[in-house]
């Protein structure tokens, strides 16, 4: 049940990196990086339940965390131009 669970995350992985890559805008394709960030995070969790592996659960985590940060800094340097300024 997980194995097919595991097949559909990678199918929907692999829509998510045709949508980066035909993407008309620049959000729909910051949003389907976004996504394929998150299906990562689900097929380790899957992955991790496979093999018996809890600590893949942390890695999840940790990538998750990593994935949001990084797209509201891509978004917000696409929007004001840089990083570390106010934004004025």
């Amino acid at each position: 049940m997980f194995t097919a669970a595991a097949i559909g995350v990678v199918a929907a992985m692999a829509l998510a990196l045709a949508r980066a890559l035909m993407g008309p805008t620049l959000y729909d394709r910051i949003l389907s990086v976004n996504t394929f960030g998150t299906k990562t995070v689900l097929i380790l969790a899957v992955v991790g339940f496979l093999f018996g592996r809890p600590e893949f659960l942390d890695i999840a985590l940790a990538y998750a965390l990593i994935n949001f940060i990084g797209t509201i800094a891509v978004l917000k340097f696409f929007k004001h131009g840089d990083l570390g300024g106010t934004g004025s």
